[in-house]
Order: C-alpha cells, then structure tokens, then sequence
C-alpha cells in the first residue's frame, strides 16, 4: 500500500488549503501562515513532501510522482478540490499539480518560483551538507560550525539546520533524503510542459530582491496561467514568507477574498 505524506492539519471544517514548502523544507516552515489563515477560516494542510520532513524517504524522486503523492494525500482525507499554495519546490509541484488535475485545484498559489527550468544552483548548499560526517557522532554545536564554515547567509543555514534532529539518542541525522538530493540534484530544476495550462486564478508572489522570477518570466507565466496576476513584496529575498509573513499573509488572502 502506497504511504500517504504527513502533515500538519490545523482548523478543521473550513475550506481546504494544501501548502508545500521548498527544497530542504518541511511543513513547519508554514506555521505561522497556517494559524493566520486558519483564523480567516480555512482548513490548513501543511505538508512534507516525499524525502522531506517527517514523510517516507523513496529512491523515486521526481515532480509526477510528488504531484501523485498530493492527490494520493487528498485523497486519503476526502478533499474533491482545494486551494493549493507552494513555494519554490513546492510551487513546481502546485503547478504540475494544476496543469495535470486542473479539476482538484480550485486556486492557486506559486511563491517566488517561474514556470521555467532552473539550471542546478544548491551546490554550495549539498557540500556544506555532505561535509557533516554523522558516522563521528557529532553534537548540535558541531554540526552547525561545519555548516557555518561553508555557508555564511545566516538565514539558510538556520532553514538547514530546523531539518537535524535526534535519530537516535546520541545520534543526529537530516530529515530530508540527501543521498537522493545528491544523485538527482536536477530535478529540483526541471520546468513545466511546454503545453501544460491552468486557466483558474492564479496568485504569483515574488520577493523584490529575488532573481528567482524575472521580468522576462511574465511571458511564459501568462501563457501557462492565463488569470496569473503577480505581485511583489518589495526587499524580500526568496524566503519571502518568512521575511516579511504580514505582507505575504495580505497578499494571499487578498487574492483569495
């Protein structure tokens, strides 16, 4: 039987809303937007991707079998259709997600990610990562100065670090799948059909410090999300959410009132 991805389901009866965080992250990435929107009434699904957070780990890693794993996930909890939002990684797969089962997304919402392909760009990431030898034991502290040597933006060595955890008592470990980030690092890249088409409302949100989605990404955004409107959240780099959560909160359920 095919495993159903974990999630954090917060306010219970209102309208459905899938979040899929980025590549490294996990649903708690999403708390703090959960709880604003389950105030607003929505019925919040926090989720961990495959090879993420607390869900299963699968040598199969691609954006058909991600986006499979999401309508296996609504289906399990009964969801006909919900609004799904997602960031980077997370915003490839809702798009996928739209284009494919047009039917099962009655919004959608893509943070700081273009429909395109993205050449492969986290390898400063994967080598501070993979320069963490478990096998020694090390301690938190240790594990985060072997990070610090390599990556020196303190907000994404602090994204990074929220995935260690205790997988045994005296033995650390990542959350996420890194010896299959490793071998398929170009998947996280890999852009949307030529011929794939969302034709519902579409909420494009980018950070104003961000090169993630440029100027001449609005053609192609427009051609595969014919109701895209795009905002800018203006000096936000691509953890836009977490760096300014009350805009981006106002941009989203603006769009979606």
């Amino acid at each position: 039987m095919a495993e159903i991805l974990y999630s954090k389901i917060e306010g219970e009866g209102g309208i459905p809303m899938i979040v899929l965080h980025g590549y490294f992250g996990m649903s708690d990435n999403w708390n703090t937007f959960g709880k604003q929107m389950v105030e607003k009434g929505y019925e919040m699904h926090l989720l961990d991707l495959r090879n993420h957070g607390r869900s299963f780990h699968s040598d199969a890693w691609s954006y058909d079998v991600m986006v499979e794993d999401v309508i296996r996930y609504m289906e399990h909890y009964n969801i006909c259709d919900a609004i799904v939002l997602g960031h980077s990684m997370g915003g490839k797969v809702a798009m996928h997600l739209a284009t494919k089962y047009p039917t099962r997304v009655e919004k959608l919402i893509v943070a700081d990610i273009a429909p395109r392909a993205y050449a492969p760009h986290h390898q400063d990431i994967l080598e501070a990562l993979n320069a963490v030898d478990f096998s020694q034991k090390p301690s938190r502290r240790e594990v985060d100065e072997c990070i610090s040597a390599r990556i020196q933006d303190f907000g994404t060595k602090q994204f990074l670090l929220k995935s260690l955890y205790w997988k045994e008592p005296d033995q650390l470990a990542f959350r996420f799948n890194l010896d299959v980030f490793n071998r398929d690092e170009h998947v996280v890249g890999e852009g949307i059909a030529e011929d794939a088409r969302y034709d519902k409302p579409t909420l494009f949100v980018r950070g104003g410090a961000s090169k993630y989605i440029q100027e001449k990404d609005e053609v192609s955004i427009k051609k595969h999300f014919p109701q895209a409107v795009i905002e800018t959240i203006p000096n936000a780099g691509h953890w836009l959410h977490a760096e300014n959560p009350q805009m981006f909160f106002e941009l989203v359920s603006g769009f979606l009132s």
